[in-house]
């Protein structure tokens, strides 16, 4: 699904990304782990190209989304992004936080397509009948797309089993069920791919245990997952390969037992023996 190729990131003069090279397969649940200021939040930034990479290639799907000439935007739809302090917009509701990104997606793909079909009806009137361009198909309008999005964000939230908060404003909200409703605004758009900033980092103890019973489900019903993390039962848990980054490198890659059990760069053995 991702091929990272060479991944490089300055800011000024400080190189942060060393040249990555890494693949992420469908279905992949990658924990990526490594000591504070390594890369790892900015590897994360760089596959959605919310940080510019400043060389290197990423494939998604096959195209390069890291090429200035790609529009960044209509992949994003295909990679949601869940942020260490939530990034709910506080003067919207619950369901409509949820509701945005599809409904105005939806919506801007609406007006796109009744504007082309707009300039092929001007067209066709100076074409011959048999050279006449059929009209896109358009089978929806502005309230159905606000109707369908409405169903699903409640469906969502149905799932978290915060249904009774679609309509209170996130401030309301403990950090726990702030972090599970930014996780399914993340699903709303359908993605086939979800990045975690550690999530969980700016949780009290106690909340953590239900936004990973959240990522631990959507896991097990094979969402690829990529999760900037410092929960190591977590990665043991669920993840399929475990990074260590550090000094903008990937320093190991292995599967959490091998990870964990015999790990083998010096750098990860030291960064263990701190943390476990």
């Amino acid at each position: 699904m991702i091929d990272v190729i060479n991944l490089e990131k300055k800011f000024g003069n400080n190189k942060v990304l060393n040249g990555i090279n890494v693949t992420i397969n469908k279905g992949d649940i990658i924990c990526v782990i490594g000591p504070s200021g390594s890369g790892k939040s900015t590897f994360l930034r760089c596959l959605n190209c919310m940080e510019d990479p400043t060389g290197g290639q990423i494939i998604f799907n096959g195209v390069d989304i890291a090429d200035f000439k790609v529009d960044i935007n209509v992949h994003r739809r295909k990679m949601g992004m869940v942020f260490q302090h939530f990034n709910l917009f506080n003067n919207k509701t619950v369901i409509q936080n949820i509701m945005l990104a599809p409904v105005y997606l939806q919506c801007r793909d609406l007006k796109k397509a009744k504007k082309t079909n707009a300039l092929i009806k001007f067209k066709n009137i100076f074409k011959p009948s048999e050279k006449k361009q059929e009209l896109l198909p358009i089978t929806t309008d502005k309230n159905k797309i606000r109707l369908d999005a409405k169903q699903q964000a409640l469906n969502l939230l149905k799932r978290i089993g915060l249904e009774d908060k679609a309509d209170v404003y996130p401030s309301t909200l403990s950090g726990g069920q702030k972090q599970r409703v930014a996780i399914v605004r993340s699903l709303a758009m359908n993605p086939e791919v979800i990045l975690f900033d550690e999530p969980t980092s700016a949780l009290d103890p106690e909340m953590v245990g239900e936004v990973l019973d959240l990522m631990k489900s959507l896991a097990k019903e094979g969402m690829t997952m990529i999760i900037v993390t410092h929960e190591m039962g977590f990665a043991k848990e669920v993840a399929n390969r475990v990074l260590f980054i550090d000094d903008g490198l990937i320093l190991e890659s292995a599967s959490p037992n091998e990870f964990f059990e015999n790990p083998k760069h010096p750098r990860l053995k030291e960064f263990l023996s701190k943390v476990l």
